[in-house]
């Protein structure tokens, strides 16, 4: 943008820089109830992951009692979180969903 001058006030243009919305982390909880094979299909339907895949993250939940499910903005975050959750009591397992920021 070009420089302005209206009555001796000189306007210049900012460069603003937009910074990217915080993305979210989508975590789930080990629990000594939901069965691992749950836990795959899980991963498998709302997180797009190959079986392969979502048995390495099953086995990281079992073993160190949490594991990454995927990175995502606020609302997508928020409604994965809500459908695993919804999903697991319908099928009446324990299984915990939660995010946090990165």
């Amino acid at each position: 943008m070009a420089n302005h001058s209206k009555e001796g006030t000189l306007l210049e243009a900012k460069k603003s820089r937009l910074k990217p919305p915080p993305l979210y982390k989508v975590m789930l909880l080990n629990d000594d109830y939901t069965p691992m094979e749950f836990v795959v299909l899980v991963l498998q339907k709302f997180f797009s992951m190959t079986r392969e895949q979502a048995t390495q993250v099953m086995l990281k939940v079992h073993r160190e009692g949490m594991g990454v499910c995927g990175v995502f903005p606020r609302d997508i975050a928020t409604t994965k979180v809500e459908q695993v959750t919804s999903y697991a009591q319908q099928h009446q397992h324990p299984l915990q969903c939660l995010m946090e920021e990165t």
